[in-house]
């Protein structure tokens, strides 16, 4: 009988996140760690002991892996990752359960200083700012900041392989996120802001187009942080890392990325935090500010937002006018053409945020009619938005009166959430709970209490 493959934790570490990669890579090749072996004149056992995070592989393991499994340079790409692992994983330990409350969204040496950490969770989002935020943004001269760049030859420059570098942290990152939630991932990425990003920060750039390019990827790297930060429900922490975001945009002189973090990530923040009129306003200003720049799939996000803000005041004209902005924009997108960061804006998503602003708009078989055109195309991967969108459709359906499917919906929202270490999740589950009160002496209602209670007692009511 073969033996079951460990199940890995891709979020612990650089190398347990290759693993986890080769092994999908592999598996989706149809091949077996032997015939792989074979393929690439390396053994199965350390094909074996590669999975299974039990050894570092080599510089020539992972091109050879590259190449045999057909990846296009997404295994060659995280070597620099596991070079530099490799060198501190004798400094370093990790935890299989990160912390799931506003300690895990501090810096590292914060997180331990005695009395930090409660200040911070307790600093509240702050809208009254964001007008002058806004102002400022689109009154701001286009061009970049000056960069010196460094001596040739220097061994403290910033060059093009470093960037590839921190370009592929991002994106494994990003997929950590996804998959399994600020809570057990916000760690891995501060650590690597402190230690690694802000000394490339601080370093000179070996031109001015480098010196450009890396800071519109450090603003990469804290609109994470704000993100993880929002999903970690520290609200304050989360505005203040999206606005050294949008500084950092404004240094490299991309003014597209600054009008999208204006719009979807602080817009957005404001409209999370209750706070539709600066959303709006915000959004329209980052419109405004970037038109003569944007890419027809950055155009629909950013009308996306104020479609949600003006659904979540009740004007539903004016909502419905930005969605179908937003839509024809999105049709005439090609994702060549389309900034990478923005590449995940896909028609699901928008169907997405359709659904959300027909919620607001009361408008349940509406709701979940786009809710379905979402669910049907998310990657499994994308289980927070999973578990938030199949929270949401629950709502819808008790709206609309269909307790059984309601409850059963809900049900798959909490084994979804389960998964994961989210805050927002766990908030939307509390919502579901909410919206279902009404009915709570039936049957199917009691049942769902109860298994939220086993499964996901953290948002239990």
């Amino acid at each position: 009988m073969g033996q079951a493959p460990r199940t890995l934790q891709p979020y612990l570490s650089e190398r347990h996140f290759f693993g986890a990669e080769l092994r999908r890579l592999r598996e989706r090749a149809n091949l077996s760690q032997a015939r792989l072996g074979v393929a690439i004149r390396f053994s199965a056992d350390l094909v074996r002991r590669v999975e299974t995070a039990d050894r570092f592989p080599s510089r020539e393991f992972v091109e050879a892996c590259d190449s045999a499994l057909a990846a296009g340079g997404a295994l060659t790409r995280l070597w620099p990752l596991l070079e530099a692992s490799r060198a501190d994983e004798g400094k370093r330990t990790s935890s299989t359960s990160g912390p799931t409350n506003a300690v895990a969204a501090l810096p590292a040496h914060l997180a331990n200083t005695p009395g930090v950490a409660d200040m911070v969770a307790r600093v509240p989002f702050q809208p009254g700012v964001l007008d002058r935020v806004a102002l400022d943004w689109l009154n701001a001269s286009a061009g970049p900041c000056p960069s010196a760049a460094g001596r040739a030859g220097s061994a403290d420059q910033v060059c093009e392989e470093d960037l590839h570098s921190a370009e592929a942290a991002l994106a494994m990152f990003r997929e950590l996120d996804h998959t399994h939630g600020a809570g057990q991932v916000h760690t891995q990425v501060q650590r690597y802001v402190e230690r690694k990003l802000n000394r490339l920060l601080v370093s000179p750039p070996a031109s001015a187009a480098i010196g450009r390019h890396l800071y519109t990827l450090a603003a990469g790297f804290f609109e994470l942080c704000g993100y993880q930060a929002v999903d970690t429900g520290v609200h304050g922490l989360a505005q203040r890392r999206y606005l050294r975001a949008l500084r950092l945009t404004q240094a490299g002189g991309d003014r597209l990325f600054g009008g999208y973090l204006l719009a979807v990530n602080i817009g957005d923040l404001a409209l999370h935090c209750g706070h539709p009129e600066p959303a709006l306003r915000v959004a329209l200003a980052a419109v405004r500010g970037s038109e003569a720049q944007a890419t027809p799939a950055v155009t629909a996000a950013l009308h996306a937002v104020v479609a949600r803000t003006h659904a979540r005041l009740g004007r539903e004209g004016d909502c419905l006018a930005h969605v179908d902005i937003a839509e024809r924009q999105l049709a005439r997108s090609k994702p060549e053409d389309e900034p990478a960061w923005i590449r995940y804006f896909t028609p699901a998503y928008l169907a997405d945020e359709i659904a959300h602003c027909f919620h607001d708009l009361g408008q349940p078989q509406q709701t979940q009619r786009h809710l379905v055109d979402a669910l049907t195309e998310l990657s499994p991967t994308h289980v927070r938005r999973l578990s938030i969108d199949t929270a949401l459709l629950a709502s819808s359906l008790t709206a609309d009166g269909k307790l059984d499917e309601a409850c059963a919906a809900a049900r798959a929202a909490v084994d979804h959430a389960a998964r994961i270490t989210s805050h927002r999740c766990l908030q939307r589950i509390v919502e579901v709970q909410a919206d279902l009160e009404p009915y709570r002496c039936e049957p199917e209602v009691r049942e769902f209490g109860d298994y939220v209670r086993e499964q996901l007692p953290l948002a239990a009511l």
